[in-house]
């Protein structure tokens, strides 16, 4: 299993980070791509964060997950970078699994029409943005092969429910326990 993460300039770095570690901690191979034209991003609230490549360096081809977080502006740099669109709709055509939390369902996926007839989450405010989707009420939605997140709230939520999809809900539940989740 290879997941690519897509980071930008204005990209939401706990939703992102929060992501690659809980992908890492569970050993699945984890490649932070930038969008932008350097390795080095500055996130939403002003952190740098050096991404292993930037999408001009990367072949998609070989992923099996694509990462998009939220913020802004950097959703929508994700969604303006052609490369890392590309992919996203290769990935769709080939039912590879796309993880989307806050801005990004309704900015980089919802915009682009790949919600439609499926059932899908956005920050609260953007809902006009899922074209064609159906909103719940829930904090994470898988529909097919597109998981989506409402916001940061919901991130460690996120990862885990994708490690319990690729690894199986015992990994999940014992990578719980090592770091200390709340089961409440």
């Amino acid at each position: 299993m290879k997941v690519y993460a897509i980071i930008a300039n204005g990209t939401e770095e706990v939703e992102c980070l929060t992501f690659v570690d809980i992908m890492r901690r569970a050993e699945i191979e984890t490649v932070l791509v930038s969008v932008e034209s350097s390795r080095e991003v500055v996130t939403s609230h002003n952190v740098k964060i050096t991404a292993e490549a930037t999408a001009e360096e990367v072949d998609f081809s070989d992923g099996d997950l694509i990462f998009l977080p939220g913020g802004m502006p950097g959703a929508e740099k994700i969604a303006n970078n052609k490369k890392v669109m590309d992919a996203i709709f290769t990935y769709n055509s080939l039912r590879k699994k796309i993880v989307a939390i806050c801005a990004a369902p309704a900015i980089i996926l919802g915009r682009n029409g790949l919600l439609k007839n499926r059932r899908a989450v956005c920050y609260p405010g953007m809902e006009k943005d899922l074209i064609g989707a159906t909103l719940t009420l829930k904090g994470v939605v898988t529909d097919d092969n597109i998981t989506t997140a409402i916001g940061l709230g919901y991130a460690l939520n996120l990862a885990l429910d994708i490690v319990d999809k690729v690894k199986g809900y015992d990994y999940g539940y014992k990578l719980r326990e090592t770091i200390q989740y709340n089961f409440n």
